[in-house]
């Protein structure tokens, strides 16, 4: 039986939280309970701007804590992938998803862990 994750190409993500949204009302998960949050990862300065050091950037990163198993159960992608407004998240085999990872270095593979 193949491992399946979820890939996650920050460079594109806005950060509009749509996976936390989706993922908690799917879940019902209370106050304080996240399946999937999205973290900063900066501020930093850029350096490829005449700003004279003005303008500072952040990385977006969605991080899981599942991957849905009702919804994989009944053949759906989880529902963070579905709701992603930027398409940033893939969800597939590691096999598959590994081949996409070597394509950009802005991207994290996210294999769940059994047990």
């Amino acid at each position: 039986m193949p491992q399946y994750g979820l890939l996650i190409n920050y460079q594109y993500c806005t950060g509009c939280q749509s996976c936390e949204v989706a993922c908690k009302e799917e879940h019902d998960f209370p106050v304080g309970k996240w399946g999937i949050r999205v973290f900063d990862d900066g501020p930093w300065q850029k350096d490829d701007s005449d700003d004279a050091g003005r303008c500072f950037n952040w990385n977006k990163i969605p991080v899981p804590t599942d991957l849905c198993a009702e919804r994989l159960g009944k053949h759906r992608e989880p529902v963070c992938v579905h709701h992603c407004l930027a398409n940033c998240m893939k969800f597939g085999t590691i096999s598959e998803l590994a081949d996409e990872l070597a394509k950009s270095p802005k991207q994290v593979l996210w294999v769940p862990t059994e047990g």
